[in-house]
């Protein structure tokens, strides 16, 4: 059979270049088709039909789940997919798949508007991206996840044709949810505030709005080639304040508080997080336990600087040390120490690399102090520093594991990580995913987290959409041999590459460099 336009590329530089994205794994593919355009990847989602070659779709590779690497063929879109057609008039903006979330906002800044979600990733997080994980980010605790300001999608579906869906129209989907089921999914899905583990049945049930199945569908039903995002006006006045805390349990019971005054975010970082940025040049005292970093949003600047001082006022009891900025000036200062999140766990040494095993959980709000608790004694008992960092005011935080890959064991240690993690948001009644998704790396959880009926459905859908198995296999529903710790990009078992590719990758990773074209890497 003839290979398709776009050409496949199997150089083997290429195939290396491909092998990484920004999670654990480094899985070598068969090759990479980059893809300009609807007619291109139509095309491409033809011949892997025909030809049964399993599709990995991919836009900056920043996911860190292991949804955009895979043994299958790479589909590119990061190189094409970068139109924008606003309507100011409705407040709404449709995106090619790889405009990213900082070129929305650029857009619709100049009008007043912005796309409320914030991932950290922003700056290279794809509007397709987004989109297939239900990306997230700090002031998700007021706006939600992307799922809510989803108007509708354009995708490529497994017969390579095209369609619109869009929210509010029903009777498109190709598998319905009967009644029965949907009371099982009501029974079944856990009570979070925000949730991006496997396919969103339980939204389903509510809207039975088939949008509802591709957001978070992570490039297993079909291929999002373009986005309508939903705008809002940009609030007038903004004030916060870095609250600092001696006790992890004194900063766990201030959340509720906070929330209550309804933030628009309330971030978590511990000490060990505070260790690493504190040598980056900030000025918080080296005795805190962790800070939350909380914002409010408001109509007037009286409004913003009230609740600020309730914030305060309300926790003077429990805080150890607090900064307030009125204005966004002062809170960009204090935001500046939450961007240095991944790029200081990124500069780690080699030999201390910051693995995204366990990243990812939300628990009930209520249970948040319980978590951190739990996952720091099981660490500690695998000999494991992590940090711990997040989005404290929806049960949502990001734990990194910061392993020596010089010692004795240290992989085993790891699993064990992960596997007591996986008990311990199970017993709070916690999702493994609140933000990047299941990918490979949660895929074989979600079964113990749903049970079989559930995960029947799940395969159901799958079928419906994917009958031939050609979308992203192995994310969301498990390869048969799935190991969650296999194919790690570190340490002596990793698969080689050559090692100037090896460190380009490298660099691209500490420099949060994914919009780089990784076809350049290969050169």
């Amino acid at each position: 059979m003839t290979h398709p336009q776009p050409a496949l590329l199997t150089d083997p530089r290429i195939r290396a270049a491909y092998s990484e994205g920004a999670g654990i794994y480094r899985i070598i593919p068969v090759g990479a088709a980059v893809v300009r355009g609807v007619e291109q990847l139509q095309q491409l989602v033809r011949w892997a039909a025909e030809s049964r070659t399993p599709l990995v779709p991919r836009g900056s590779g920043s996911g860190l789940a292991g949804g955009s690497v895979g043994s299958g063929v790479i589909v590119d879109l990061s190189q094409g997919f970068h139109w924008l057609a606003p309507n100011w008039t409705k407040r709404t903006l449709w995106a090619g798949a790889s405009v990213t979330w900082a070129q929305v906002n650029e857009a619709a800044r100049p009008f007043g508007l912005r796309l409320p979600p914030d991932p950290s990733s922003g700056a290279f997080a794809t509007s397709g991206g987004m989109v297939a994980t239900n990306a997230a980010g700090p002031r998700s605790v007021r706006c939600g996840s992307v799922r809510n300001w989803v108007e509708a999608v354009e995708v490529v579906e497994q017969d390579g044709a095209t369609r619109r869906v869009e929210r509010g129209v029903h009777g498109t989907a190709r598998w319905h949810l009967e009644p029965a089921a949907a009371e099982l999914v009501r029974q079944r899905f856990p009570r979070t505030r925000k949730s991006s583990t496997g396919y969103a049945l339980d939204r389903y049930a509510e809207t039975a709005d088939e949008l509802d199945l591709l957001i978070g569908a992570e490039g297993t039903l079909a291929i999002v080639t373009a986005v309508e995002w939903r705008l809002e006006p940009i609030p007038p006045d903004v004030a916060g304040a870095v609250l600092g805390f001696a006790s992890l349990e004194a900063l766990a019971a201030a959340v509720p508080y906070l929330v209550a005054l309804n933030p628009s975010a309330v971030e978590l970082l511990d000490r060990t997080f505070l260790s690493l940025v504190r040598e980056a040049g900030t000025d918080l005292p080296p005795d805190l336990a962790g800070v939350l970093l909380v914002e409010f949003e408001r109509d007037t600047a009286a409004a913003a600087h009230g609740v600020v001082g309730d914030a305060v006022r309300g926790l003077k009891d429990y805080t150890a040390h607090v900064e307030t900025a009125v204005d966004r000036a002062g809170l960009e200062r204090l935001w500046a120490v939450r961007r240095l999140a991944s790029p200081a766990l990124a500069r780690l040494p080699e030999t201390q690399r910051s693995l995204q095993v366990v990243e990812d959980a939300c628990v009930p709000l209520e249970r948040l102090a319980a978590y951190i608790d739990g996952i720091r004694a099981a660490a500690d008992r695998q000999r494991i520093p992590v940090a711990v960092f997040g989005h404290a005011g929806d049960g949502h935080v990001h734990v990194n594991a910061l392993p020596d890959t010089t010692r004795l064991g240290w992989k085993d240690a790891l699993a064990a990580l992960y596997a007591a993690a996986t008990d311990l948001v199970l017993e709070l009644g916690g999702v493994p995913s609140g933000e990047h998704g299941v990918g490979r790396l949660r895929a074989g959880v979600l079964e113990r987290f749903y049970g079989s009926e559930v995960m029947a459905l799940f395969r159901e859908l799958k079928q419906a959409y994917d009958p031939l198995g050609v979308f992203n296999p192995g994310v969301i529903l498990p390869a048969t041999d799935w190991a969650p710790l296999a194919d790690l990009k570190v340490g002596p078992d990793a698969t080689p590459i050559p090692d100037d590719i090896a460190h380009r990758l490298r660099a691209l990773e500490q420099g949060a460099g994914w919009a780089t074209p990784k076809t350049e890497l290969a050169n």
